[in-house]
């Protein structure tokens, strides 16, 4: 049988578990497991025997183990690195917990960890210089995905059953059809980014999670979303719990197909369309509209460009920030090829370039809302346009340093328009490659439209159940 979070926290508040059993548990996969995908950088181990032994939250996951990913999600006296061997050089830890850590702590969680991620979470392969890359326990010659990688090989291998994730272009998506798992990124602002920031990116960055199970996901949603004091705004609050949508009717659904990457400039991989499809005669059986429609808006190449210009901006913001927290500027010898190329690229654009992608961005969205508001429900397609690629494909040569990020566009093709557009979106693993490989598809909603998502999504699980599905590295493999 497989035991999600959500079964976890029964056994320990009936009785049948105790916090420290878990946690006990989970290390000896975490000892077993960890050098074969190297997922958790920062273990946590003693910290965690002393919480799960002590007086934990009496909240909806007491006492199951959870990893936190190495990017925001600050914990007072833990490193925090973001990939950088320069942050790991200078031993750089956190002097407060983030609101996202206070309230995974209130819910019960025991933190184990913190796992590996790119550089900056630039891009969607969590192979870092500072910390090597991070093996798909489905193939261990294959990447994870990213930037939530390490969080994403660790649910994957069994070491934990749910982990902190974030998504600024496809960051929890993409390594959750990668790795075979639920990937659910909420609508922008659900969940707060304080006291640090008030939106990082112009509102490209939200936080969650990567589990097995859709009800997990639903649950984690349920303790950690809400504003927190003098955020710059706040997603509309939900009209009763998320974990009440899970097993509710979703009733009979308009659902948009598309298999095209935005622009058509490329072609999907067969097996990301045969995804894509399946799942849109699946939804079809139970008793959903499906059709070859999506927004128009989204093939707009402008929406690529000003994406870039927020993005690079981004990079060269994260590097200023940095600089500050470690007292000195950092240069390109700290950081890898890629980091400062975009960094570079970041600060050829004006103030003024900036305004004008973000408010291009803000016209975006209100085009592309349209097309729900015109009556359809949700847009199906797949996560990525590619399977899971190779350990090794994004590496910068030396004539162009920036050609890792030309490889990320078959990965965020399909994700990060709806980071722009702040909608919630959430990734299934309904489909395996020949090779084993899993392929997620993709479910986009009107923005602050969880409830429809997680109805849906759970309808898909029941009728075709992957929680059962084991990859070849796993805590309970032979």
């Amino acid at each position: 049988m497989s035991i999600d979070a959500t079964e976890q926290a029964r056994l320990v508040r009936e009785g049948e578990a105790s916090p420290a059993e878990l946690v006990d548990e989970a290390i000896g996969r975490l000892e077993d497991l960890n050098p074969r995908v190297n997922s958790v950088i920062h273990p946590m181990l003693d910290e965690a025997r002393e919480l799960a032994d002590g007086e934990l939250p009496d909240g909806p996951f007491r006492g199951v183990p959870f990893l936190v990913k190495d990017l925001s999600c600050y914990m007072a006296g833990a490193p925090v690195h973001e990939g950088m061997r320069v942050l790991r050089d200078a031993g750089h830890r956190a002097d407060h917990d983030m609101w996202l850590t206070q309230r995974f702590r209130e819910a019960g969680f025991v933190i184990m960890g913190r796992t590996n991620t790119p550089e900056l979470g630039i891009l969607p392969t969590t192979e870092p210089e500072a910390y090597g890359p991070t093996c798909n326990p489905w193939n261990l010659e294959h990447s994870t995905g990213g930037s939530s990688g390490g969080s994403a090989a660790a649910v994957a291998a069994g070491i934990v059953t749910a982990a902190h994730a974030n998504d600024g272009g496809g960051s929890i998506r993409i390594p959750a059809s990668h790795c075979g798992l639920v990937g659910l990124k909420p609508s922008r602002a659900r969940v707060s980014l304080a006291p640090d920031f008030g939106d990082v990116m112009g509102g490209l960055v939200i936080e969650l999670a990567l589990t097995r199970t859709v009800r997990d996901a639903a649950g984690i949603l349920d303790a950690v979303h809400g504003p927190g004091p003098g955020d710059p705004y706040a997603a509309p609050p939900p009209s009763r719990p998320y974990r009440e949508e899970v097993g509710a009717d979703p009733g009979r659904l308009r659902i948009g197909l598309t298999t095209t990457p935005p622009g058509g400039q490329f072609e999907s991989h067969p097996e990301c369309v045969a995804a894509a499809q399946d799942a849109g005669r699946l939804l079809e059986q139970l008793g959903h509209h499906v059709e070859l429609s999506h927004p128009a808006e989204l093939d707009d190449p402008a929406q690529i460009a000003n994406f870039l210009v927020r993005w690079t901006a981004g990079v060269d913001w994260n590097l200023k920030y940095w600089s500050s927290a470690i007292g000195r500027e950092i240069g390109p010898d700290d950081v890898e090829p890629c980091t400062w190329a975009l960094a570079e690229q970041g600060r050829s654009h004006t103030a003024g370039d900036l305004l004008r992608a973000i408010e291009e961005a803000q016209r975006t969205t209100r085009r592309i809302a349209s097309w729900w508001q015109d009556g359809f429900d949700l847009l199906l397609t797949p996560t990525c346009a590619e399977p899971p690629p190779r350990l090794g494909e994004f590496v910068s040569p030396p004539d162009n340093p920036a050609a890792p990020l030309l490889r990320a566009i078959p990965f965020g093709t399909f994700t990060a328009g709806f980071n722009t557009t702040g909608q919630p979106a959430i990734s299934l693993p309904l489909h395996e490659t020949p090779e084993g490989l899993p392929v997620g598809i993709q479910l986009v909603a009107a923005y602050g439209r969880e409830d429809l998502l997680l109805r849906t999504a759970a309808q898909l699980e029941e009728a075709r159940p992957w929680a059962e599905r084991r990859p070849r590295v796993h805590a309970g493999a032979a």
